[in-house]
This record gives C-alpha cells, structure tokens and sequence, in this order.
C-alpha cells in the first residue's frame, strides 16, 4: 500500500510539471523598463519632451501558437466569427483555417491582426497594448545604450530592414535583445499600440488616452524636432494610415503592463 501511494505521489508531481510547462511555453516572459525621458519626433508636449512611468513589456511579439490558445478560449474572434466592425477581410487571411495557421511557424509573430483584436489578447492575459509613447521609448536603444538614435550604423539598420520582405515569416527571438533584454523592435514586423494615431490628435485628446472615441478622429499635423529622422517618420506614417480594424500581413503586437 505504502509503495503504490508513493507512486501515484510521483505520478501526480508529474503530470504537475507538465502541465505547469505548457502553461509556461505559451507565456511570453516580460522585461522592466525603468521609468525615463525623452524628446519624441512629434515635440507636441509642452515640455519638449515626455515621462514615462515604469511598466513592463513582453519581450517578444504574440506568436502564432500563443494566438491559437486565445483563439481557442475565444471563439468570437476567429476568422470566420469575428464581427467586421473588429476586423477587416484580411484577418488571418493567411492562416488554413480558423484554428490552423497551416505551413506558418508556430513561434513567429502572429500578423495580419486588428487593432481591436490585439488589445483584446491583451486584456485577456492581464496586460494591454504599449502605448505609442512606451513603445517608442524601448526602440530607441541598441544592445549597448539606452538611447542609440544618433548612431548612424543603427539608423542604417533600421532602414534596410524596412525594405525587407517577409521577415513576419521568421521566429520571434530572431534579432538581437537591446539594452532592456527586448527583442525584435525592429527586423522583424511592425507592431499596433495602444493609442496608434495619437500623433495627430489635439493637445487635449492626447491628455485622456482613457477614452477609446479618441483614437479614431484625428486632428493636428505633425510637429517634428528632428527632420532627419526618417525612420521614425516611417513608423509614424504608417500608423497614420491604420483603422483600428486594419489588418496587414506584416502587422503583430506585443503586450505590456503596469508596475
């Protein structure tokens, strides 16, 4: 008796274990960013510049797999379900099937996803969308500095990757990790925030980026500091051009949370 209690301890340690590993191969671990400043490309703050509250942020993009699990747990917002106010025709137009993104690598960056879909994702793991501000702040280092935006070698990088094709297809983890153990803010696709066309909102709307209304109604034109930036007009331009229903092939998203 004693003998099969022992084994059936052991069993039940490791169905335990392999149970708490899955849940762990679908978590994405996240990364503290110390709060900070910074001059932003639009200069639209009386200040000149912006701080940041410290907060977390994953430290790689939603993968396929990860959106699998939420589209599981989640039926409304599969490709055949999800209601067209939430989601343009080209959601997950590249996956087989609702539940099945086919050929497509289980650890590359989901894509091809709304707005609302991302932030939703978000809400269900207990974290939400990076705000542009955040977003921006972690993308100015390299692996070495906090703040690598005069380097000209890194601003070369950023701009031959934007002429890349296809690197949604490669596995999340596949640039190097910058200076706050983040990896592939930039080469590997482009990623929603939270409030994605802030730039041109008025002065009061970009104060109350609790309201979700002002997000979709843009006023204001951009006020650049620096107009050699080019990349970051790239970032900024392309925002502009989205609807919270947009979907893009090359188009993901990554979650943060607050401290």
């Amino acid at each position: 008796m004693f003998q099969t209690n022992r084994i059936t301890y052991w069993v039940t340690l490791l169905c335990i274990f392999h149970f708490s590993w899955g849940i762990a191969q679908q978590t994405t671990p996240m990364q503290t960013i110390r709060s900070g400043t910074f001059v932003p490309l639009y200069g639209s703050t009386e200040e000149g510049y912006v701080q940041l509250s410290s907060f977390q942020l994953d430290a790689h993009a939603v993968t396929n797999a990860q959106y699998l699990e939420f589209l599981n747990k989640n039926p409304g917002y599969r490709r055949s379900q999800i209601k067209a106010l939430f989601a343009n025709k080209s959601y997950l137009s590249h996956w087989k099937g609702d539940l099945n993104y086919g050929d497509l690598r289980s650890d590359a960056p989901v894509t091809n996803v709304s707005w609302f879909a991302a932030k939703k994702y978000c809400e269900c793991q207990g974290k939400r969308l990076p705000t542009l501000d955040e977003w921006e702040y972690v993308t100015m280092a390299d692996a070495q500095q906090l703040d690598a935006r005069e380097k000209e070698a890194y601003n070369q990088y950023i701009l031959a990757w934007y002429e890349t094709p296809r690197t949604y297809l490669n596995a999340v983890e596949s640039t190097p990790k910058n200076y706050w153990g983040i990896y592939d803010m930039h080469g590997l696709i482009w990623e929603w925030v939270y409030d994605y066309n802030a730039i041109f909102l008025s002065g009061e709307s970009r104060k109350d980026k609790g309201n979700d209304e002002n997000l979709f109604c843009g006023s204001a034109s951009i006020n650049a500091t620096d107009l050699m930036d080019y990349a970051a007009f790239m970032r900024y331009g392309f925002r502009s051009s989205l609807r919270a229903n947009f979907t893009t092939v090359n188009l993901g998203f990554r979650c943060a949370k607050n401290l």
